[in-house]
């Protein structure tokens, strides 16, 4: 393990858990790679308060809130002042001297604040200033929520800060563009800035708002009653305010005739980052892994490595942290992380599986089945739809992820937790369904 220490922001460390024994001939290295920051801005999910910084100190970031005002905010109206009274909650989380707007997103893109393609600085004036526009905020037109996030991202560009962030609320499906459009403007702001996206009510399509956290590196959650808004608003503003380094690369290096099967997230969600993979240089590529302040994250990495000998070892992966800098260069985090192969005949020595890596390959199937059983009872396909939600109840009660164990009750009777027996239920909320969907990804750590 190696530690980066630098002042004004955290100190990353790298630890490897892993069985590096494989059989004669064996090909396949699999390690969970903890990623850890401490000396950031949180403390677990708590944040300083955020008006005991001074202008300047801590990172500098700039905030963009998007709100849907589309016209069916207004059903029921008491959303649209849930709406904007979380959005002034937010605003009062910001820390003095971060850069902020807020846009009203319908089939348009309207800055509602501070206006004219710029961004306000955060202090008491500028904060109420904020809050007075949030009161003309009304609903009505479409959806269009790739526009929504062209606009942030112009925004954003147009300060020299090191954290971007968005906060993007919807109510709806996002009707009117393609998801071509939307697919476009994802693409066109990844790396660019994170965002987090919450669903608001239940007409929202879970797959679009899960998508955009996704493509962003940031959170999604359902916030099924609109009154729970201001409170989901200030803690993601807190999480966004204690961020301290943007921008942190995974950076894999593999010998010759070494590939990567995969490279995922698996705590504190199940995230596939294989695909995102940008070549570093002979035989090495870097994966995003977002925005970072206190807080410590867990990948599974699998290599597949060329068979030897017993008694033949090798390093079958280097890992470490970076930051890319302008002209292609790079700054080192210093925490690295080594992966080990090593050929024996012991066979209790070869077949033993890391706990670790038990643990997550369970967690990441159990976010699988769930979406796969799900899927299945929306297609009426539920003998399908029963034998998967009850492999999700057998993984849930094993790994002890007793949040996913509740959720999955609420769509399904238990009959026996351990064997996976379970019974569709004849009713189901579709907010239960919704929540169930939307946090299938999220993990529980295991004990180390």
């Amino acid at each position: 393990m190696a530690i980066f220490s630098k002042s004004n922001v955290p100190q990353f460390s790298v630890d490897v858990y892993q069985n590096e024994y494989l059989p004669e001939g064996g090909r396949e290295v699999n390690a969970v790679v903890t990623v850890t920051a401490t000396g950031g801005g949180t403390i677990g999910s708590a944040v300083a308060a955020p008006h005991l910084y001074s202008p300047g100190e801590g990172p500098s970031a700039a905030v963009v809130l998007m709100v849907d005002c589309s016209g069916s905010m207004d059903y029921p109206p008491t959303k649209m002042r849930n709406a904007r009274d979380a959005t002034a909650a937010a605003i009062d989380t910001l820390r003095d001297g971060v850069h902020f707007a807020v846009v009203a997103g319908t089939h348009l893109a309207r800055e509602v604040y501070p206006g004219d393609g710029r961004l306000a600085v955060a202090g008491p004036d500028t904060r109420e200033q904020a809050k007075q526009a949030l009161r003309k905020l009304s609903a009505g037109g479409g959806t269009a929520i790739g526009t929504w996030l062209r606009r942030a991202d112009r925004l954003l560009a147009s300060a020299d800060v090191a954290i971007r962030h968005g906060i993007l609320l919807t109510d709806g499906r996002n009707e009117h563009e393609s998801p071509e459009d939307l697919k476009a403007a994802l693409d066109a702001c990844a790396g660019r800035f994170t965002c987090d996206a919450r669903g608001v009510g239940t007409d929202w399509e879970v797959k679009e708002v899960t998508a955009i956290a996704s493509a962003l590196l940031g959170t999604a959650d359902i916030v099924a009653d609109p009154a729970g808004l201001a409170a989901d608003f200030t803690r993601m503003m807190e999480t966004a305010m204690g961020k301290e380094v943007a921008d942190v690369s995974l950076r894999l290096w593999t010998p010759a005739g070494a590939t990567v099967t995969f490279l995922k997230q698996v705590a504190p969600t199940v995230e596939e980052l294989t695909g995102r993979r940008t070549e570093a240089g002979p035989r090495a590529g870097d994966y995003p892994l977002g925005s970072w302040g206190d807080e410590s994250r867990d990948y599974h990495l699998c290599v597949a490595v060329p068979p030897a000998a017993v008694g033949r070892e090798m390093l079958a992966a280097r890992v470490s942290l970076v930051i890319p800098q302008p002209g292609g260069s790079v700054q080192s985090l210093g925490a690295q992380g080594l992966v080990r192969a090593v050929w024996t005949d012991d066979l209790a020595a070869s077949t033993s599986i890391n706990p670790q890596v038990a643990h997550y390959t369970g967690q990441a199937e159990l976010a699988e089945v769930i979406q796969e059983g799900l899927d299945l009872r929306k297609v009426g396909d539920m003998d399908g739809a029963t034998a998967k939600l009850g492999r999700a109840v057998q993984l849930a009660s094993a790994s002890g992820n007793a949040d996913t164990a509740k959720l999955l009750a609420k769509v399904v009777d238990v009959v026996d937790a351990a064997t996976g027996t379970v019974r569709l239920k004849t009713k189901v909320e579709e907010a239960d369904e919704m929540t169930l969907e939307t946090r299938s990804t999220k993990t529980v750590r295991v004990k180390k």
